[in-house]
């Protein structure tokens, strides 16, 4: 048996767990909390911090392979374990950690992404070289939304060292894609996506039939030129905006699984916990086809500072048709948290239903 180390035990590490058994693998994991989603799941755990490069070393003694959950690791540290492969590959990791690093890789392979410049706060003409609105992003360790920030005015700037600032997109739509390269070079790319935000967290991803062909070309070239001109091997989650007049920018890269990707484990005939695991452990990557015309995926995002488990709401939104719903167990539940998502099944591709099937979920959801 195949024994896989995942660095990370959050619910991108319980879903994969799920997807190793299917494959007959071991799952072990390196998380900080005796109550991280995945420490129920996986087959070992070793309690520690994500980026406790010893802590890693310990790990890589039981796996045949390591990968990842979350990026946020001491890669330096990473690099002095010899004898066990990381993927995505150390070097592959290593110009996407950083936010503008990641801007001037996109930039170099000649994939469109906004105006953006490493600045220093100290110089009161930084922030106005793109005009207002601006977004000001903290380089690393920013998700669901934390370290963005767009500002109105000089006035809004919080104090982040050495931000990136980027112009602001006035988007027509944000979207995602999913891909995948394994070791023999074969890339899968998922279905192009429509996400919906709300502060700035994702609330919505949309998996219809109303996006043209040329918009769905464009951003699956771009995604396979990123894992070619890498070599990357693993699963990627790429965020794009789509303009007024049809243009596609990328806006951000995660290495790993991702939350634009859940509706695949109902959706879609191989779910990209199990392609993640596919790619890393060199087995034939499965195929991406969908099961069903579309699908729409719903984060149940915390609203109030509690404990509750709200089985009775749960039990509600599993009751709607062609309906399935994941609880991640977390025990601290507050504002803008991911507690779990529902995926919806949907009986055609059209955008409408998948609206409004989203929103009989978040009227439930929601008080």
């Amino acid at each position: 048996m195949m024994r896989v180390g995942v660095i990370g035990g959050g619910q991108l590490a319980w879903m994969m767990a799920t997807a190793a058994r299917s494959l007959d693998l071991k799952l072990i994991v390196q998380t900080p909390n005796a109550d991280d989603p995945a420490v129920c799941i996986a087959d070992e755990v070793i309690l520690a911090a994500i980026d406790d490069a010893q802590a890693t070393a310990a790990l890589s003694e039981r796996c045949d392979v390591i990968t990842f959950e979350n990026e946020f690791v001491d890669l330096d540290g990473l690099r002095s374990i010899a004898g066990v492969p990381f993927f995505p590959q150390l070097n592959v990791l290593e110009p996407l950690l950083d936010k503008y690093d990641q801007r001037q890789f996109f930039q170099k392979i000649g994939s469109p992404v906004p105006r953006f410049a490493a600045i220093e706060l100290t110089d009161p003409t930084a922030l106005s070289q793109f005009g207002f609105p601006v977004v000001l992003k903290a380089r690393r360790h920013g998700y669901d939304g934390q370290g963005t920030f767009i500002l109105r005015s000089p006035d809004d700037a919080p104090n982040l060292p050495q931000p990136l600032l980027e112009e602001f997109v006035p988007f027509e739509r944000e979207l995602a894609v999913m891909v995948a390269r394994s070791q023999q070079g074969e890339i899968v790319t998922y279905p192009v996506v429509e996400t919906q935000q709300h502060d700035q967290v994702c609330r919505r991803v949309l998996v219809t039939n109303d996006l043209s062909i040329e918009v769905r070309q464009k951003v699956e070239s771009i995604a396979r030129q990123f894992v070619t001109s890498l070599q990357a091997v693993g699963i990627f989650g790429i965020e794009l905006f789509l303009t007024s007049d049809n243009r596609v920018l990328v806006n951000e890269v995660a290495p790993r699984t991702h939350n634009s990707g859940h509706f695949s484990i109902e959706a879609c005939e191989t779910s990209q916990f199990e392609q993640q695991l596919r790619a890393v452990c060199n087995l034939p990557l499965g195929s991406t086809a969908m099961k069903c015309p579309g699908a729409v995926m719903v984060n149940l995002l915390g609203y109030e500072s509690s404990h509750s488990d709200y089985a009775d709401v749960r039990d509600r939104l599993a009751q709607l048709p062609q309906t399935f719903v994941h609880w991640y167990g977390k025990t601290e539940l507050r504002p803008g948290r991911k507690l779990g998502h529902v995926t919806v099944l949907l009986e055609s591709g059209d955008r409408a239903e998948a609206i409004d099937r989203a929103e009989a979920i978040e009227a439930i959801w929601y008080p």
